[in-house]
């Protein structure tokens, strides 16, 4: 289980960065950012890939009453500019932006971190040693789902409510059906070859 051990070597005020959505087909890319600044957090954090969806819920209500949280998102129209690497550097630099305050040092998951002003630390896998990474793996993880039900409603065609934007068959058969929305990243190569199929 994640746990405070990297935090506490860091000393000062920590937050831990991660990100949700950079394998979808469609939706933004999304980050989060969290600061514990009494290391004290609630019980359960985990990487939010090892966690199902209702206790996500519970975990982010949670966080938000016990952490400093901050969210950022990068954009389709970013995605396919900057592509999925430059958008998701530039969301987790707008979560650590969003934060009420400044940390003194960045655990940033994998090892391929934005420039920050602070001191920054990758960590591989860092959702499962760091408890503000798993937290903010969390936040990032029910926040896009929740915009990806939203978006859901207005496209019902794809299964987002269920697959989050990720290539499933659901979502093949949409595409196959009904085409492609504002909201499918055209730099990725299935809908690019969907648009090259359209324009020939």
């Amino acid at each position: 289980m994640p746990d405070f051990s990297h935090e506490t070597r860091c000393g000062g005020c920590v937050a831990g960065v991660d990100e949700a959505g950079r394998g979808p087909w469609a939706g933004p890319v999304v980050a989060g950012a969290v600061v514990f600044q009494n290391l004290q957090a609630p019980n359960g954090i985990h990487d939010s890939k090892q966690l199902t969806a209702a206790k996500r819920e519970e975990l982010y209500t949670e966080i938000f009453s016990m952490a400093s949280v901050g969210v950022g998102i990068a954009s389709v129209e970013e995605i396919d500019q900057f592509n999925i690497l430059g958008a998701t550097k530039l969301a987790m630099q707008r979560a650590v932006a969003a934060l009420e305050i400044v940390p003194d040092v960045i655990l940033v998951d994998g090892n391929q971190p934005p420039k920050f002003v602070q001191k920054t630390i990758p960590l591989v896998k860092g959702d499962s040693i760091s408890t503000s990474i798993a937290a903010a793996s969390i936040i990032a993880k029910v926040t896009r789902d929740r915009m990806m039900h939203e978006l859901h409603q207005i496209f019902p065609h794809y299964g987002w409510n269920s697959n989050a934007g990720y290539g499933t068959a659901r979502h093949q058969k949409g595409l196959a059906q009904f085409g492609i929305t504002p909201h499918h990243r055209k730099s990725f190569a299935p809908i690019r070859k969907l648009l090259d199929g359209q324009a020939a």
